[in-house]
């Protein structure tokens, strides 16, 4: 089975976001809008620098063999109209986040924009290192990339279902580069985890009741609620109790993150972090 073909089956749900700059703020709003909504698995992705209609055909055929929709925010009025009128010919979703505001602020003012892509980075020095950040979560997510971990400032690591990537987002979201790795009791972490400087590695603990949950959530939006040792109390109790232990047996400090808000989470790791490596204690909190 080709992804294509697994992601058709599994009924998978993608959100692409198109801008001509980086995307940070449509991310934003569309991260916001996410949480609303926490029975549902979304993958977004964020497409920058669209800048022809060739790269706006590539986006718009990814979009055509998956459940997706395109959000934008592109100034240029040219291929905002283009991308429109594609995402309509195929069917697919699109929401214009840039063109309305453009067009209400071109009236209110009587004078037309000069359609320039990434002019508000440029001005406004956008914070480069939360930029960076969140590139460095998204492409170090659920153990990808394991090559790379060496350069985060936090790995987190959990069971399945633990919470890891959302933390991981937001983390990144405050200028840390964040990667988060799955723990799968039986299979070895990767190799290179054991160069990491274990004082970076925050293992989150999750009670059993709440790991249950979230993850008869997960098979349920799936499909697959027949997998008995993924949710089922008794293994899952296993898997805590396993997954603890390895904890301590490899020196990784641990957080509870049951019936917790992400935010404190979030707020636990980064003391954590910044009493240890006192460098990092002046990173931007937005």
């Amino acid at each position: 089975m080709n992804i294509t073909e697994k992601i058709v089956n599994e009924n998978f749900h993608m959100i692409y976001i198109a801008s001509c700059g980086e995307g940070i703020n449509a991310y934003h709003l569309v991260q916001s809008a996410l949480v609303q909504f926490p029975n549902h698995d979304i993958t977004v992705v964020k497409v920058p620098h669209i800048r022809s209609e060739t790269q706006v055909d590539d986006i718009i055929e990814k979009a055509r063999d998956t459940e997706s929709l395109i959000v934008h925010t592109i100034v240029k009025h040219n291929l905002r109209q283009y991308i429109t009128r594609k995402g309509i010919e195929q069917d697919i979703v699109t929401i214009d986040l840039m063109g309305p505001v453009l067009s209400k602020v071109q009236s209110f003012l009587e004078s037309d924009p000069i359609e320039k892509p990434g002019l508000y980075r440029e001005i406004q020095n956008v914070d480069l290192d939360q930029v960076s950040a969140i590139e460095f979560a998204l492409a170090h997510d659920d153990g990808v990339n394991p090559e790379n971990l060496t350069q985060a400032e936090i790995i987190l690591v959990g069971l399945s279902r633990a919470g890891k990537t959302p933390l991981a987002m937001y983390l990144a979201i405050m200028g840390w580069k964040t990667a988060n790795v799955p723990l799968v009791i039986g299979v070895p972490m990767p190799e290179v985890m054991k160069q990491i400087d274990r004082r970076r590695i925050i293992a989150l603990n999750i009670n059993v009741e709440q790991l249950m949950a979230h993850r008869r959530l997960r098979q349920e939006s799936l499909g697959t609620s027949d997998i008995y040792a993924y949710s089922s109390r008794d293994e899952i109790e296993k898997e805590v109790m396993e997954a603890r232990k390895y904890y301590i047996t490899h020196g990784f400090s641990m957080i509870d993150v049951s019936n917790k808000p992400i935010e404190t989470s979030a707020e636990e790791i980064i003391e954590m972090i910044t009493r240890r490596f006192k460098s990092q204690a002046h990173k931007k909190i937005i």
